[in-house]
């Protein structure tokens, strides 16, 4: 991985890295989160330092990520590990959320355009619907028929053609390393969302994030969470809570314009609580 960070405030490159087929002996549930969790908190300290300009903290924690077995390590963890950190097959909840709407279809009508970002399959339940038409893109990809992009680096869409009747951000926005970042995500989705449908379902946005995002972060509260989508022009259509995951399917309304921006404020204090946050900045 590169020492020196991308100018680009969304670049997503250096964040998450890509999961492969298991090639390895299967770890245990907990030794698969601790790596994970470990290799994440490495990651956002990397970008910390990348930022800070300090080349040495950099150095020190490429040495650490190689000692934990480097990314093969985490790889062999993150696959292992997508029921316990992704959800599984969360798009089996989105599907089944906007079902009544996709009977609308017909084999006469254009399939829906569909953006899965962060994808890990191809034979997920969105790729078993013959009405959608799922385009796929991942950081590093390793796996034929999903794309190696960066979301933040996709060409914004010129025609409507480009644009997406639904975007799916399954346990994507966390891996986000930094509040500003994710912020530019959200607005970034509208861009890339088509109000021209061939049957009544509006543009859309499937959002899955750990429930300890909005439940046990000193910066973000599913009202905040709430708050920011709304401002986007999004309308919270349905939600639902695991005890680990939180799923929402957002409508968006139209609306293009920002009415306000949201800080990094302190809303629900304690030392226990992680530093999870989401920045909107108007423009």
């Amino acid at each position: 991985m590169p020492a020196k960070r991308s100018k680009r405030l969304g670049s997503l490159s250096s964040t998450r890295p890509p999961t492969v087929k298991s090639k390895h002996a299967a770890l245990s549930s907990k030794a698969t989160r601790t790596l994970i969790r470990s290799h994440h908190q490495l990651l956002k300290a990397k970008a910390q330092a990348e930022r800070a300009g300090d080349e040495a903290r950099v150095s020190s924690i490429n040495a650490q990520i190689q000692a934990n077995g480097g990314l093969e390590s985490y790889q062999t963890a993150s696959k292992l590990g997508q029921s316990l950190e992704r959800g599984g097959d969360s798009s089996k909840v989105l599907i089944d959320w906007i079902k009544p709407q996709l009977s609308e279809w017909n084999a006469t009508l254009p399939r829906l355009r569909v953006l899965e970002v962060g994808a890990l399959s191809t034979k997920n339940a969105c790729s078993r619907t013959s009405s959608l038409e799922v385009s796929r893109i991942d950081l590093n990809s390793q796996e034929p028929g999903i794309l190696k992009q960066d979301f933040m680096e996709r060409p914004l869409p010129s025609t409507d053609e480009e644009k997406f009747h639904l975007i799916s951000l399954s346990l994507v926005l966390n891996y986000v390393p930094d509040a500003t970042g994710r912020g530019e995500m959200l607005k970034r989705c509208v861009k890339f969302l088509t109000s021209q449908c061939p049957i009544s379902l509006p543009p859309t946005l499937f959002l899955v994030l750990p429930v300890a995002c909005v439940d046990n972060s000193r910066y973000l509260t599913e009202g905040r969470l709430l708050e920011i989508l709304a401002n986007l022009g999004f309308q919270l259509a349905q939600s639902k809570r695991t005890s680990k995951l939180i799923y929402q399917l957002w409508n968006h309304t139209g609306a293009t314009t920002l009415k306000k921006s949201f800080k990094k404020e302190m809303l629900n204090p304690g030392h226990k609580r992680n530093n999870f946050a989401i920045i909107l900045n108007k423009g």
